[in-house]
């Protein structure tokens, strides 16, 4: 299903529109709460920790992280859309996704260069590295076409935390594929966009990050 169903039948004219099936308010749960946002606000802190095993500079590297590869970007993409410069913080449409992806780069760039200028933890360093690669890569690939990012840093970050904690956190690929399903359940992306995603994803991200951790 493509879009929400606010068609109504019988009397649903007196009514009002008809109720969003509850697939479709799960599906929209999932696509905000595990967004890349989400994901990428927390993920920094948890490595962080992992690196450091101190509350204070783990919220310090992390919060950095945080601030320059979710907070500052999200703030940017989200004045853009109320400023009617793409359609919504998920920036649906592909062509609409150019500046919001350089605005990603170029703070996770400058980011990056003060978490090494700084001496930050390199577990911290190689989270930075393989985040900015794997939004290298889906950068290059929205050129022609359109890939999940929300697979892509969800089945990302899983598999980084397994690289950084323990193997059991690959568990948490069930709540990717959920995720995927989200986004394919809401019509904002193919079944083959959120797969390629989810395998860039891991690919450019976490394997990104295996020699540098």
């Amino acid at each position: 299903m493509a879009e929400i169903d606010t068609g109504t039948t019988g009397s649903a004219g007196l009514d009002g529109p008809a109720p969003a099936p509850r697939a479709d308010l799960v599906a929209r749960v999932l696509t905000e709460v595990c967004s890349p946002a989400v994901i990428v606000l927390l993920l920094p802190v948890a490595v962080a920790w992992r690196a450091t095993h101190a509350p204070g500079p783990a919220l310090g590297w992390g919060g950095f992280v945080a601030l320059t590869s979710s907070v500052l970007p999200m703030a940017g993409i989200i004045a853009g859309s109320r400023a009617g410069w793409w359609d919504g913080h998920h920036v649906r449409d592909r062509e609409g996704r150019l500046i919001p992806f350089v605005l990603l780069i170029s703070l996770s760039s400058l980011g990056l260069g003060v978490l090494v200028l700084a001496g930050a933890p390199r577990l911290v360093v190689a989270l930075d590295v393989a985040m900015l690669a794997a939004l290298l890569a889906i950068g290059l690939i929205t050129v022609w076409w359109k890939v999940s990012v929300h697979t892509a840093v969800a089945a990302g970050a899983v598999a980084m935390l397994a690289v950084v904690y323990s193997a059991w956190w690959l568990l948490l690929w069930g709540l990717a594929a959920a995720v995927g399903w989200s986004r394919v359940r809401l019509g904002d992306h193919t079944p083959a966009q959120v797969v390629v995603g989810a395998v860039v994803g891991v690919l450019a991200g976490a394997a990104g990050y295996l020699p540098t951790a």
